[in-house]
């Protein structure tokens, strides 16, 4: 079955502007993605905006604690198979895309909420590798998981990320901090640093994986000392494991309590951090 692309707006997408309604459909939507370096196709299996971390950041509006609604794993499959078609033969990059961005990149699992919450994730990644297969993609186009990681350590997850590795994919793991009070002041998590590192290592093993850090200032203060000092230090622990490293800032307004009390680093500052990242031995790109 075809279910057209539904959205009549003609404004061209851009890396500021990440609405997960932009294609008039439930599961599916187009972005231009600066990590990625164009146009990225998003799977949003929480449409319901619920996720269980909630990070000062975060760009989602109205968004509550919890998991997704049950999925529609057909529609979602249609909604793909439409988009596709309509950025592969349509002409959705010439209506939507500045020229420059005219690339497509990926597939990802991101949305509005942690994907892997969802108990049908491994069904998911099965169904979109089904589609990128009949479209010729597979192989190809890279197929992404974007998560926060907190839900490695159950077998069900861990079904999913294996079964992203079995078809080609890689994992963009989140990583902002590694003291229990900066994971709390920033992801709204009580998690503790030393279970996350074991659930970063436990999805390296896995599959393919990225480290994901974003980084900011604070009432106009950057972070401390003693919290890069320990950032970098438990990401050491996992350098050998990890492909590397996306340092990123904030291109987006957060939709967070508190959003008026962040602001961007300098690109420089950034820079600082990757080279002292890759004296360690890590590969790592920069996205201020």
């Amino acid at each position: 079955m075809f279910i057209p692309v539904t959205d009549q707006d003609d404004r061209l997408l851009n890396v500021v502007e990440h609405s997960r309604d932009s294609a008039g459909m439930t599961y599916v939507y187009p972005v231009i993605s600066r990590r990625a370096g164009g146009v990225s196709v998003g799977i949003n299996l929480n449409p319901n905006n619920a996720c269980n971390w909630q990070c000062v950041y975060c760009q989602v509006p109205n968004l509550t604690r919890g998991g997704p609604p049950p999925l529609d794993l057909v529609l979602l499959q249609q909604e793909l198979q439409s988009l596709l078609q309509d950025i592969l033969q349509g002409d959705f990059m010439a209506r939507r895309v500045p020229e420059t961005s005219r690339h497509l990149m990926d597939v990802a699992f991101s949305g509005n909420g942690e994907p892997t919450s969802a108990p049908e994730f491994a069904e998911a990644v099965s169904v979109v590798a089904k589609v990128l297969d009949e479209a010729g993609l597979a192989g190809k186009l890279p197929l992404r998981l974007i998560t926060n990681g907190s839900l490695l350590d159950k077998s069900t997850v861990q079904d999913g990320v294996a079964e992203l590795a079995r078809h080609g994919g890689e994992v963009w793991f989140k990583l902002d901090a590694a003291l229990p009070e900066d994971i709390q002041r920033i992801n709204g998590s009580r998690i503790q640093p030393e279970q996350h590192l074991a659930r970063l290592q436990t999805c390296a093993r896995l599959c393919p994986t990225w480290v994901q850090s974003c980084f900011f200032r604070t009432d106009g203060e950057a972070p401390s000392s003693a919290s890069m000092h320990a950032y970098m230090a438990l990401l050491a622990r996992a350098a050998m494991e990890v492909k590397g490293v996306h340092l990123y800032g904030l291109a987006r307004a957060s939709m967070q309590p508190g959003a008026d009390r962040l602001s961007p680093l300098s690109p420089d500052w950034f820079e600082a951090l990757a080279q002292r990242l890759k004296e360690k031995g890590l590969t790592v790109s920069v996205s201020p």
